[in-house]
Order: structure tokens, then C-alpha cells, then sequence
């Protein structure tokens, strides 16, 4: 049977060949073609559409274990952007820079430069749920300056704090999970490229900071290294450890007006933070020890050190205290011994490394016009304030009330200049914010991105003046989804903690100011869950962590605790520094009523304007 009832001719035949083939061909070249939307690096001619950062960047760190990749910026508040530039000591086809909410490779914020065998290219562009990257259609990375130099390969970028584009991280205060991964071969197109399928890293880093230019220090400044002795750094992946020092005998009064990290040059990516704590004073002496903070031997008075002095971070500059006031040192209501709390974050189990890192101290004799005082806003540490499991965002609120305010602030108040956030395992979020006659003023200090292990003192953007008569909100937010049991309130890092330790001046007082709910409420709480699930009899002489494990935990009973919280009376520590409480009545007392008028859009896409800031005199 013959398929077709017309013959086709040879010359035919060799048409449709040859046809098919250009056909083919122009399908495969357009393949291979740059897309449309990206850089091509070779016909990079830099004409930025505004002047470029000073060299070197402010502001640096390493990202990867090895010190093979470095990250610096400078940040220009006038034009809401923040200037990037990446240095790669040895750069094959290609490297991968992103952002992204805890550190994520998919759905993440990434700019991407990649060769594809003939030509390099950069471009804006982001990960799905998978780890499938695709180039945005809106490309907000500009493209400045890219180039080999000895020390490696140099890209010089910036993008705007927001960019208006949904897959895009909107740049803010607080800290930045920052996520990059190397290309070791060529990409004939982007979409080839697979997250998942590179070798990729994560670091932590305080992207956004003030634009000040640090204080003078005085000439009598003198120096105190409180430095880990020559420690062995274990070959695991992560460490505390924890050395106690002993400060001069008899030393007087002096006032800290600055610290700044000293590292064992080598181990720059691998000390990831530490802090120094001054002992409690009625403790005595402190035993001597060099150990893991989490051995079960180490001294007990260990605990009893917990009063911060210093905090770094990696990615930290040097922290200065404001021209007025210090941080006292020394003299007899101070303690002769201070801890030192090192983290070091080893992932590749690098073995016989050792470390002298620490913190040095530049303290003067000469004392400024104020002492500098820290206190604890938030929760109080009690198992009596819990987080329901398998929660996706449980928010718990610690409260220093008017009345404390009243009892213990002079009449001009106090001002902070800087705050530690601090939350265990399942902390997502910090914020504090001041609320004066019923309304909040302004937001001390916030953390969306919040990581337990990434805990620095943090400079404000400017002062909070905090009157007699105000109140401080303290909120937390915690995840528990991987969890099935509830997270209570301790010192444990599986227990749960909201602390906020501000650094203030003119010293008071007034150490701790915070609060947790009623326990006669809880207790009411518990007898109605049980109840509502059947469970008639009492279990009132039972303490409360047993009663909290004994809970059937469903969607309910978790909002019901939640209600309970925003709403029952609270218990306040209105705590002197003699850890007694101020006189009064601090039990039973209402919750604050509060207008909030904070959650506004802050950028032009979001519907509200953006953020002013005069431009910093030592960045762009």
C-alpha cells in the first residue's frame, strides 16, 4: 500500500533537509545566546547610575570556613542602597550571592555571575521551593565593577534597600542570613542551575549600621585582652568554650569606653562570637577553668557569671560607648573575676588548631560624667511562661511597666544607646518598643531574622530617651513546629528565654524589669483545658512544668494560653541591683493597653515612604 498518492521528488526531499537542519540550528544557537535581562561581563563599561563607595569597604567578613570568599560593603542611607563587593580567591565559572529569611537555598533573593563556556554573565535572580534558580524579570542588581586582582576575583555590585519586587529580601535593621556557593562548571543556561547540586554556605551578618563616626578615645586609655589561653579548638563542628580571668588586685574604678575583638590571625572564619560577663560580686572568688561551657564538671559558681560586659559577632566592628558615659570596671562593688564565652563554629572538623581569640578592653582611669548601666527587659526566666509544640510563630510578650518606670528612673529618664537580643533555639524575632501614654512611640531595637547564634550588642540608630512613667514591650517569636512537647521558660538552650539587655545611661538602680503572667491565672488555665478535654480531677499540688507536660495539646489549648497571655494579670521584677525588688505591690498587675501605630509601610511600594537618614560621614 503506498503512503503517499503523489511521488515526492529528490529535490524536494533535499529541501526539507536542509530545512530541518537550519531549523535546528538557529533553536540550538538561541539557546546558548546570554538572556536578555542579564550582563554580559566582557561589554561591562562602568557608567553607575550614581558615584561609586570608597575603597576598602567599612565594613567585612569571611564567608566561608576557609577565608576563600570575602564579603565587604558600604552602605549609602541617601540613596537607600547598599553597595556589595565580593572577593574570590579562586574563582572557576562561576559564584552565587544571596539572602534569604533563616538561610534557606530555596526561595532566596540571589545574584548570580556564571560562564557558559564562551561568555560570563550577571544577573539578578532567585530559587523556588526546590532549589531551581531562574533570572527575575526585574533585575535590581546593578552591576559596577568585576575583575582579577592578585588577591582573587573582584564583583562589585549594589541593590536598593527595598526593591518593590516580591522576590526580592527586603534589606532592614536586624541581622541578614546571607547564603553563597561556588559554580565549578559551565552553564549553558541558568535554569540548569540546581542550589541543592553546588557547594553552598551560610553566614550570619548585621547588614545595616549607623551612620556615625566613632568618639575619640581619651589619651589615658589603657588596655585590658581577656583572650582564650592558647585553647586546642576541638574537632567538632561547634563549641563553647568558656575560660574564667582574674582581674588586678585592688583594681579602682575605671570606666570601659570601648572593646573590640582580638583573633588568632587563621581563625577568622572560624571564632564565629564571643562575650565576656563579669561575676556576681557576692559570689567571692571564682574557681580557675579552660573548659567546654557545657561540661557537666565545670565549677558551679560558672553560672553565677552572667552580667555582660562585651559581646562581638562575626562581622562586628569595634564598640564605642557614647562621649558621656562608660561602662564601670573595677572598684569594690565589682567582681575580680570575669568569664570569657567563645563560640567556635568548626564544620570542617579542622583538627589541632589553636586559638588565643578574645575580647581586649580599652578602659580609662579618668571617669566620664555617667556610668553606664545595663538592664534586662522581657521575660522572666520561669517555666511559668511556655510555647505550645508545633507552632509556626508563637509570639510571648515580657512587660517593664509604668509603675517601674515611675519607681526607679530620674526625672530626665535614661537614654539607650544599645541592645542585646537573646532567645534560645526557637527564637525568630525580637522587638522592644517604647510606649508612652498609652501609645508606642517608637521601636527601641527589632530582629525579624533573629538567630540564637548570632548574638552581638547592637548600636542603635539613635537614642531612645525612656521617661518616668513609660512602658517597654518586650515581644518574642518562636517556632516549635519540630517540636512535641512545649518549650518552657529556663536556662537550658531547649528551654525558652525573651531578654533584651539594654545599655543605658545614667546608670540607676533598676537591673531588671521584667515580668511573666499571674500564676493564680495559669492555674485557672490549666483546670479549664482539662475540663474542656475531659479531665475533671485537680491537679493543683502538681507544679507547673508537670503540668504543662500532662496538657493535651491541641489547636485550641494553644490559643487559649495565647489569650491568656495577652490578657491575664502579670507579675513584675521591679529588681534594684541588690536583685530585691523595688517596695510596692508588683503582683496582680494589669497588662498594659496599648495602641499600636508602629506597623506602617516604611517603602514607597508598601505605600508609605522611606526611611530618612542624613547621609553618613563615613560611608558613601
Amino acid at each position: 500500500m503506498r503512503i503517499c498518492k503523489k511521488n515526492i521528488r529528490l529535490q524536494d526531499i533535499t529541501i526539507m533537509y536542509f530545512t530541518a537542519i537550519a531549523a535546528l540550528m538557529v533553536i540550538l544557537v538561541a539557546s546558548y545566546q546570554g538572556p536578555t535581562n542579564a550582563v554580559e561581563v566582557s561589554d561591562l563599561k562602568i557608567n553607575p547610575s550614581g558615584p561609586l563607595p570608597p575603597l576598602p569597604m567599612p565594613f567585612r567578613m569571611s564567608l566561608d570556613p576557609r577565608g576563600d570568599v570575602q564579603l565587604s560593603w558600604n552602605i549609602s542611607y541617601a540613596n537607600q542602597e547598599v553597595y556589595i563587593q565580593l572577593t574570590v580567591a579562586d574563582i572557576k565559572h562561576g559564584v552565587v550571592f544571596g539572602m534569604s529569611d533563616r538561610g534557606e537555598l530555596t526561595n532566596a533573593d540571589l545574584v548570580v555571575l556564571w560562564d557558559s563556556g564562551t561568555n560570563s554573565y550577571f544577573g539578578d535572580a532567585w530559587s523556588d521551593s526546590e532549589g531551581h534558580v531562574s533570572l527575575d524579570s526585574q533585575q535590581d542588581y546593578e552591576l559596577l565593577d568585576a575583575k582579577h586582582k592578585p588577591d582573587g576575583f573582584h564583583l562589585l555590585f549594589k541593590r536598593p534597600f527595598s526593591t518593590c519586587d516580591p522576590r526580592d529580601y527586603l534589606i532592614e535593621e536586624g541581622t541578614v542570613h546571607v547564603i553563597y556557593g561556588f559554580l565549578e562548571e559551565p552553564l549553558a543556561s541558568l535554569e540548569q542551575l540546581n542550589l541543592s547540586r553546588i557547594h553552598t554556605g551560610m553566614q550570619t551578618v548585621l547588614m545595616l549600621r549607623p551612620d556615625t563616626l566613632p568618639p575619640t578615645l581619651p589619651p589615658d586609655v589603657r588596655t585590658l585582652d581577656v583572650l582564650s589561653p592558647n585553647v586546642i579548638i576541638p574537632h567538632q563542628e561547634t563549641t563553647y568554650w568558656c575560660y574564667i580571668q582574674k582581674l588586678p588586685e585592688n583594681m579602682p574604678k575605671n570606666h570601659i569606653v570601648m572593646y573590640e575583638s582580638v583573633i588568632t590571625p587563621g581563625n577568622e572564619a572560624i571564632v564565629h562570637h564571643m562575650e565576656v560577663f563579669e561575676c556576681s560580686p557576692d559570689k567571692g572568688d571564682v574557681p580557675e577553668y579552660s573548659g567546654s561551657c557545657d561540661d557537666k564538671m565545670k565549677p558551679n559558681k560558672l553560672n553565677f557569671c552572667r552580667h555582660v560586659l562585651a559581646a562581638w559577632a562575626m562581622g562586628a566592628e569595634a564598640f564605642y560607648y557614647p562621649p558621656d558615659a562608660g561602662l564601670p570596671l573595677g572598684g569594690p562593688s565589682s567582681s575580680r573575676f570575669l568569664r570569657l564565652e567563645v563560640h567556635y563554629h568548626n564544620p570542617l572538623i579542622i583538627s589541632g588548631r589553636r586559638d588565643s581569640s578574645g575580647i581586649r578592653l580599652h578602659y580609662t582611669p579618668s571617669l566620664r560624667r555617667y556610668d553606664a548601666g545595663i538592664m534586662e527587659l522581657g521575660l522572666v526566666y520561669t517555666p511559668i511562661m511556655a510555647v505550645p509544640p508545633k507552632q509556626n510563630s508563637f509570639q510571648l510578650s515580657g512587660y517593664c511597666t509604668s509603675k517601674c518606670t515611675q519607681t526607679a528612673l530620674p526625672s530626665g529618664g535614661i537614654y539607650i544607646f544599645a541592645s542585646q537580643l537573646h532567645t534560645h533555639l526557637a527564637g525568630r524575632g525580637v522587638r522592644t518598643v517604647l510606649v508612652r501614654a498609652g501609645k508606642e512611640l517608637e521601636v527601641v531595637q527589632e530582629d525579624k531574622h533573629f538567630s540564637t547564634h548570632y548574638q552581638t550588642i547592637r548600636v542603635l540608630m539613635k537614642m531612645t530617651n525612656v521617661l518616668p512613667g513609660d512602658v517597654l514591650i518586650t515581644k518574642c517569636t518562636y517556632n516549635t513546629e519540630d517540636r512535641s512537647k512545649p518549650t518552657l521558660g529556663g536556662f537550658g538552650i531547649m528551654d525558652e528565654m525573651c531578654v533584651n539587655y539594654v545599655h543605658y545611661y545614667p546608670r540607676t538602680k533598676l537591673e531588671l524589669c521584667k515580668s511573666h503572667v499571674d500564676s493564680g491565672y495559669l492555674q485557672k488555665y490549666f483546670n479549664f483545658i482539662n475540663r474542656f478535654h475531659g479531665d475533671d480531677h485537680c491537679v493543683c499540688d502538681v507544679d507547673v512544668t508537670e503540668q504543662y507536660s500532662k496538657l493535651q495539646w491541641d489547636a485550641f489549648s494553644g490559643e487559649v494560653l495565647d489569650s491568656l497571655y495577652n490578657t491575664a494579670p502579670i507579675s513584675m521584677h521591679c529588681n534594684q541591683s541588690s536583685a530585691r525588688l523595688f517596695p510596692g505591690e508588683w503582683d496582680k498587675q494589669p497588662v498594659p493597653v496599648v495602641t499600636s501605630i508602629l506597623d506602617k509601610p516604611r517603602y514607597p511600594c508598601e505605600g508609605g515612604a522611606p526611611p530618612t537618614s542624613k547621609p553618613p560621614t563615613n560611608q558613601v
